[in-house]
Parts: C-alpha cells; sequence; structure tokens
C-alpha cells in the first residue's frame, strides 16, 4: 500500500559537525543565486570550493541542500527548511559582532556617577545631558553623596568616577575640571556684607559654623592650614553636615562660613557671598586608575571637551 509520507533525500542519520558560519554564508549565498557560479562570484571564492564546502554542510546537516541536474540549481525541501534558519544564525552573528564593537567603543554599556552632594546642583545636568546626547545607548546612572561615601563607592567599585572636591586620599586618579573663588558666607544684615571681596583674617573674631570635623578630615586638615595661615583658630559655635543647612544657619544668624561661590545656587535669600582674597575651591573628576572601561574613557574624553563653568 503506497505511503503518503514525504520522503527527504537523507545523507547521514545525523550531524557529525557543527556547521561554520562561512557555510551558512555560502549555503544562503547559493539559495539566492540558485547558480554556484554566481554565488562564487559574489562571495570571490572558487566555484570548486564552494561546491566543497556546501557538501561538508550537506554532511554536517545530514541532508542533501540543493539538487543540480542540467535544468540548473534548486532546493530540496530540506534547504527551504533550513534557509530561513541560516539566515538568523547570521544575522544573530552579525548582531553579536557589531554589539561587541559598539561596547568596545563605548557606545553601550553602563556607566555609574556620583556626584557630591554640594555640587550636584549645577554639575549634574550640563554633563549628564551632554554624555547621553553623545552616547544614548549607554546606562547612564547618578548619585549624589556625601564625601566619604563617595569616596567608598569608589573604592569598592560602585561607581565609576565621581565629581567633587579636593583634597582626597591617595589612590585616586584626579582631573580638575574647573577652580572657582572660595567666599565667605555671611547674613545679609552683617555688616561686611557690603564688600566687594574680604581676606579671611578679617573674620577671626566671628562664631562660625561648619562641617563636623569627621565628616572628611582631609579637608578640615587643609582648613586648620588656612585659618593658621590666616592667624586665627575659628570659634565654632555650630556644625552642620550638608551645605544647605550651614547656609541656613548663616541666614538664620548663627554664624558665618566659608564655601565655594557655586554653592549660592544653593540659598538666594538671607546670605551673601563675596569672595576671600587669593581663596579658590576646585572641582575634580576622580576614578580608580586601576579601572579599564570604554563608557569612563568615553567621559574622559567628553570632558576634556566641555567647556564646564560654575553657574
Amino acid at each position: 500500500m503506497p505511503s503518503n509520507t514525504l520522503c527527504l533525500p537523507v545523507l547521514q542519520s545525523k550531524p557529525v559537525t557543527t556547521p561554520e558560519l562561512r557555510q551558512m554564508r555560502y549555503f544562503v549565498a547559493v539559495a539566492e543565486e540558485l547558480s554556484f557560479t554566481r554565488a562564487a562570484e559574489r562571495l570571490r571564492i572558487a566555484q570548486q570550493s564552494l561546491s566543497q564546502q556546501i557538501r561538508v554542510l550537506e554532511r554536517a546537516v545530514g541532508a542533501r541542500l540543493f539538487d543540480r541536474d542540467t535544468r540548473g540549481t534548486r532546493l530540496t525541501e530540506v534547504g527551504r527548511l533550513f534557509l530561513p534558519e541560516a539566515r538568523a544564525v547570521i544575522d544573530r552573528a552579525e548582531q553579536a559582532v557589531s554589539s561587541v564593537g559598539r561596547a568596545a567603543r563605548g557606545e553601550i554599556g553602563r556607566l555609574n556617577l556620583a556626584f557630591l552632594a554640594s555640587v550636584t546642583n549645577y554639575l549634574l545636568p550640563p554633563v549628564v545631558r551632554a554624555f547621553r546626547e553623545r552616547f544614548p545607548d549607554v546606562e547612564l546612572t547618578t548619585d549624589d553623596l556625601g564625601i566619604a561615601e563617595l569616596v567608598a563607592g569608589l573604592r569598592e567599585g560602585r561607581y565609576d568616577a565621581a565629581f567633587t572636591r579636593p583634597p582626597l586620599v591617595d589612590g585616586l586618579a584626579t582631573r580638575t575640571l574647573f577652580v572657582e573663588r572660595a567666599c565667605a558666607v555671611l547674613p545679609e544684615d552683617h555688616p561686611l556684607a557690603t564688600r566687594a571681596e574680604l581676606h579671611l583674617a578679617e573674620l577671626a573674631g566671628e562664631p562660625w559654623v561648619l562641617t563636623p570635623r569627621s565628616s572628611w578630615p582631609p579637608w578640615h586638615h587643609k582648613y586648620d592650614r588656612d585659618y593658621s595661615q590666616a592667624g586665627f583658630t575659628p570659634n565654632v559655635v555650630q556644625r552642620a553636615t550638608t551645605v544647605p543647612n550651614l547656609l541656613g544657619l548663616v541666614a538664620a544668624g548663627v554664624g558665618v562660613t566659608r564655601l565655594a561661590h557655586s554653592a549660592r545656587e544653593l540659598r538666594r535669600t538671607g546670605v551673601v557671598f563675596i569672595p576671600l582674597s587669593g581663596d579658590y575651591a576646585a572641582t575634580d573628576l576622580v576614578w580608580l586608575p586601576t579601572t579599564s572601561k570604554p563608557t569612563l574613557d568615553n567621559l574622559l574624553n567628553l570632558l576634556s571637551t566641555t567647556n564646564l563653568t560654575e553657574p
């Protein structure tokens, strides 16, 4: 009794090798041209080599993929089924190569940034905007932190780079982005509030509000040297952990403080910022010198051509 089962031309019961990607490309070329001669010309290889590789592929998949006779070259039923699969494999391989290339160029991937809380307000927007415009497919994350947590995050690998103020600690690569004036911050009704510039020594008799010494010892060691060179030790009447809190205390008349000029963006009323003669504050980008990451390289290159200034 005749059978209705389709009999496919089988060369081998099971594959003996995994097909190579180039063999997939050769197969697709022949399937599209339906001519070994034209496919060989398209692939720029000898027709004999093409025929040999197609035979190797047929042995690998365990079935004949083409019928060849005087009427030309035709796909077998197995070949017709195999064609979309082969195209999908080639497309996926090309996508993988493209993705690896983009990752190596830092066009995709991830970049984790930390911003010192006191610089976030004016520095985060231009940095993030410029980076996203140049590298829209990179996943960019940002956190605003206190200095101790920021440095710890860098050392522990939670952040790739950070925007902060010196002095810091050894073991970090540093690039200064810009330098601005350091200012005396006074209550707006203070007798010195109308001055265009002050010397730090002129504030020797004032009550001071500062951050806790434990918040970041390297900063306070520098402050100690600065005040000592100005000839006094500040009378600290209260300490606050954040710049907005310091500004609030100054506005309330509790004391005076010393901040970078850009901190004025955090409070516009109740205080005045008066530049201190010869006193400056830097903003730095810092990272671990052992970090090897294309997205970080792109950030460094971008910042070298981006004009960042205080607000």
